[in-house]
């Protein structure tokens, strides 16, 4: 009996000891608190470009980092617009017929035509030279020789009546000297000189200007005083 109350305070600390340990006990049944030990919670990636991979035993995560995906940007096609074509000046030549008008003055005013030396003359000034002008430069040659001594502050203007003649030769209907038009390409001479021969070759021409030969397309532009040449194909 003695023996016994001596254990009685023994088993209480014993007790009291177990309930004052660090691990849970179970709720129910008599599992031990080994088998009892909740998994780890995974833990979500903060980023998109982070993701958990299992490193080695269950439930022990790493944290790895992934590349984004390469942005790939994608560009509008491009548009291409067709140059708009530049627009010779034209400039007077041997063979221009000009219409010069000097207001107020009657007798001045009429039609003059470029001599082979490239002038015009006028009554009271004379020759005046034209070659190789625009018609507003003209224009104001034509006043300023007025005004030393003829008419004062004349007011003058010059615009071509007939251009030059162009001409072409070889495989047309019709071959020789055209009046030119304007804006007036290799293949409007064509049709000018009643289209091609049944031999032409139908690519490209032989053009001459100033004493300059070239091989040119259909398409290119022709200028008065031009000498255009079409060829016969071999085959």
């Amino acid at each position: 009996m003695r023996r016994a109350r001596c254990l009685l305070p023994l088993l209480a600390a014993l007790a009291v000891a177990g309930c004052m340990s660090d691990q849970p006990l179970p709720q129910r049944g008599f599992l031990t608190p080994q088998a009892y030990t909740a998994a780890p919670a995974k833990p979500a990636p903060a980023q998109a470009d982070l993701e958990m991979q299992p490193a080695g035993p269950k439930d022990d995560y790493v944290l790895r980092y992934r590349a984004p995906p390469p942005v790939i940007e994608s560009y509008p096609e491009p548009t291409f617009v067709a140059a708009a074509p530049i627009r010779q000046v034209y400039t007077l030549d041997s063979g221009d017929k000009l219409r010069v008008i000097v207001f107020g003055q009657d007798g001045i005013t009429g039609s003059y035509m470029v001599d082979a030396a490239g002038n015009v003359s006028l009554p009271l000034i004379g020759a005046v030279p034209a070659r190789g002008l625009t018609t507003q430069a003209l224009a104001k040659q034509i006043a300023d020789k007025l005004k030393q001594g003829y008419v004062r502050e004349p007011n003058v203007t010059a615009e071509i009546e007939t251009y030059r003649p162009f001409f072409i030769l070889g495989e047309v209907t019709t071959p020789g000297q055209y009046p030119y038009v304007p804006n007036m390409s290799v293949e409007t001479a064509v049709a000018i000189a009643g289209g091609f021969a049944p031999r032409a070759y139908k690519h490209v021409a032989k053009l001459t200007r100033q004493q300059e030969r070239m091989e040119v397309p259909l398409s290119f532009p022709v200028r008065p005083g031009d000498t255009i040449v079409i060829k016969e194909r071999w085959f």
